[in-house]
């Protein structure tokens, strides 16, 4: 707790404002802090015991300001697992966000479409995830402060959140896909075998992030919303052969979107 306690300082320092909601920006969906009316920038390496983000597309900092009526923090980035990063510094921010007073926590991701209904550029609720493909973040020492040893995940995605998403798609005109996300640790992307799998194993989209700062935030009591923005289709049968500059072009076309429902779903919460 020390740790976490001296971080949260830190910022409470830099930055005096209660943030009401959370927000982590995956691959290519930084411009999101645009929307933002930023009044404090701080990246991650001022921040004590603070990963840095390696990852082309993550710019590596905490924004925090004004949207939509309320105060927010943006993590402009986040860590991954395939870093060199354990779940334990993954998760890290979330926490923190949540010893700085959030109340909700929206998560965004570019992901790999396994359901063959899907196309380049959906957005998909996240209404449920696997992740027994990833490295469980609470394992170790439990965090008492925190949560129970044992913590419920019969709704990791907050059921009242996706309805909202909803409600403000339908008025937005936007066409949503639900699914399950499929976490898994990377950073190779999946081979044709495994996209087969991730599929019949009921997985909708696969990615490398997200499931453990979901549990992070189950566990801490904090509710989630998540959404995946689809950057590629890997069940087809078809030469597609991917990279991570055509991942971060997909999400950045699907973005005008992405920030309209974000935008709205802060001013839901």
């Amino acid at each position: 707790m020390q740790k976490f306690n001296e971080a949260v300082s830190y910022l409470k320092t830099a930055y005096p404002h209660i943030p009401e909601v959370g927000i982590v920006l995956g691959s290519g969906l930084g411009n999101f802090s645009d929307e933002v009316e930023v009044e404090k920038e701080i990246s991650y390496d001022q921040v004590p015991h603070f990963p840095v983000s390696t990852v082309e597309g993550h710019k590596g900092k905490l924004i925090f300001g004004n949207l939509s009526g309320k105060k927010v923090v943006c993590m402009a980035g986040r860590f991954h697992f395939y870093e060199g990063y354990d779940a334990e510094q993954v998760v890290f921010p979330i926490r923190v966000m949540k010893l700085l007073g959030i109340k909700a926590l929206l998560l965004s991701n570019a992901a790999g479409g396994v359901n063959p209904d899907f196309k380049v550029g959906d957005l998909m609720i996240i209404t449920d995830h696997v992740s027994f493909f990833t490295s469980n973040p609470l394992i170790g020492k439990n965090i008492s402060e925190f949560g129970t040893r044992f913590p419920d995940m019969s709704e990791p995605y907050k059921k009242e959140l996706i309805q909202k998403a909803k409600t403000i798609a339908k008025r937005l005109g936007i066409v949503l896909r639900e699914g399950v996300y499929y976490g898994v640790t990377g950073p190779t992307f999946e081979t044709r075998a495994e996209y087969k799998l991730v599929h019949a194993l009921g997985g909708d989209a696969v990615g490398m992030s997200t499931v453990q700062e979901c549990i992070a935030a189950n566990h801490i009591g904090l509710p989630v919303f998540a959404m995946s923005v689809i950057t590629d289709i890997g069940i087809r049968e078809d030469e597609n052969k991917i990279t991570h500059e055509e991942v971060l072009q997909a999400a950045k076309a699907a973005e005008p979107h992405f920030a309209a429902m974000f935008r709205e779903m802060v001013k839901e919460i």
